[in-house]
């Protein structure tokens, strides 16, 4: 073919080509050499923020001469009692609140699935298929809450940053108590929807919010956890569900630690008080702690759930819980329901640990003596130190630092279990009073003195 459409399309051809050489690289290498203006420095890792608060905490920690009380080296499973570096500790940093990671029946349930369906899921669900066993636990979860349908996810931050992502937009509000969790707060800042805290449990300053709110965003969701992680107090459920029902919000309920651990046996939030289940738009939890194994869930509505399986990323775009973690959770869930007394023990020895915390003058917040109990410290380096100390005696229980916690509102976090013993508890108690006291004696803290801040500068 001939003639001048033939030479424009010919020409337009060649330009098309000597872009696209341009853009990949191709051609000439003297073309593709970055000229002075595109060469950049950019620093490496060390420059970041979190790595000049790490170095400070590790000279800081060095200097007063305190172990790092993380990361401890376990000898068996995490059970109440364990074995760190050889030694005997009773354990006070397990989320097994049941005792139900350990139960022969639940062990068994794992082993069974190992056999039958392997280690891995494979691939996403989507793409790997099902096993019986996922559709079970999800079953077995939405008739726990009584609501249409449940979702399983491979971990359970990652279950709260994909719910809110995939809900909300730039469009939406999300109101979070002051001391949610930081999956929650992750993925209400990846949803790109507007954000503002209220008072912890201050229902009063939540309304006031809804007040001012309620006409300006598409959707508003309102996240609380059944039991505070860090605090061991409870929301009032019964009184957020009267603003829902004034201010037509969604309702999130994140009860990681709450289920199996609150109500009369162990239901969770709603139990507690008596409340219809349903009334909650997003029931969230987690597999790790009373049900023993791996992952997170929500509950909810049949359209909620439709939408997560089709479009949250930590379900699509995410390998599938491993079929063995499923099989765990569902049995560790079906022996909860079946045994209430593992609940009633642990209330109990919840509220033993309180009472016999605040008749040694122990500061305990507002900690209603559950699954979760802190004693307030104050000074993190002073916390940590304590930490190792009652690590030396026999008790594993670690410490909650800034900026997990506020500043100056450091303390150690007690999980409490169905199969601590008063022994157990009793001992603990003494033993904080007593290395307390004597960290008092010895004028422990943090003292900036110009040698530590010496060693804070070159640290930064």
């Amino acid at each position: 073919m001939s003639g001048p459409h033939h030479h424009s399309g010919e020409a337009a051809r060649q330009k098309a080509i000597d872009l696209m050489r341009r853009k990949t690289g191709a051609g000439p290498a003297a073309a593709r050499a970055p000229t002075p203006a595109a060469r950049r420095s950019q620093p490496g890792f060390e420059a970041l923020d979190d790595r000049k608060q790490v170095n400070v905490m590790r000279v800081v920690s060095e200097a007063m001469g305190i172990a790092n009380p993380f990361f401890r080296s376990h000898d068996g499973p995490a059970s109440v009692e364990t074995r760190i570096d050889g030694r005997a500790a009773v354990n006070f940093a397990t989320y097994d609140y049941l005792g139900l990671g350990q139960d022969a029946r639940v062990r068994k349930a794992a082993h069974d699935a190992i056999d039958r369906f392997g280690v891995s899921a494979g691939a996403s669900r989507l793409v790997a298929g099902e096993r019986p066993v996922h559709g079970a636990l999800e079953a077995a979860l939405a008739r726990h809450y009584g609501t249409e349908d449940a979702i399983v996810f491979v971990s359970g931050h990652a279950t709260n940053v994909s719910t809110l992502g995939t809900l909300l937009t730039a469009k939406d509000l999300v109101l979070t108590d002051s001391l949610i969790h930081n999956s929650i707060l992750v993925g209400a800042q990846l949803s790109g929807a507007s954000r503002r805290s209220f008072a912890h449990n201050d229902l009063d300053a939540l309304e006031r919010l809804l007040v001012e709110n309620a006409r300006r965003y598409r959707n508003i969701l309102v996240a609380v956890e059944g039991l505070y992680s860090m605090d061991g107090d409870l929301p009032d459920l019964p009184r957020l569900l009267e603003l829902r029902a004034r201010f037509g919000f969604w309702l999130l309920v994140d009860e990681a630690h709450a289920l199996g651990t609150v109500g009369p046996t162990g239901g969770g939030l709603a139990e507690q008080f008596g409340a219809d289940a349903t009334e909650v738009d997003i029931w969230m939890g987690t597999l790790s702690k009373t049900l023993g194994a791996t992952g997170g869930y929500v509950a909810g509505s049949a359209a909620l759930i439709d939408v997560l399986k089709a479009s949250a990323p930590g379900f699509v775009f995410s390998v599938g819980l491993p079929p063995v973690l499923a099989a765990t959770a569902l049995s560790a869930l079906e022996i909860m329901e079946a045994e209430p007394e593992r609940c009633q023990r642990l209330q109990a020895n919840g509220a033993r640990f309180l009472e016999r915390a605040r008749a040694a003058g122990l500061d305990t917040g507002e900690s209603i003596g559950g699954a979760v109990v802190p004693v307030l410290i104050g000074d993190s380096i002073k916390a940590a130190k304590l930490s190792e100390r009652l690590l030396a005696r026999g008790y594993n229980v670690l410490p909650i630092l800034f900026p997990a916690v506020p500043m100056n509102a450091a303390r150690l976090r007690f999980f409490i279990t169905s199969e601590h013993n008063a022994a157990q508890i009793d001992g603990a108690v003494a033993a904080t009073r007593d290395e307390i006291d004597q960290l008092d004696r010895d004028g422990f803290g943090m003292k900036l003195t110009p040698e530590m801040m010496a060693l804070i500068k070159d640290a930064t």
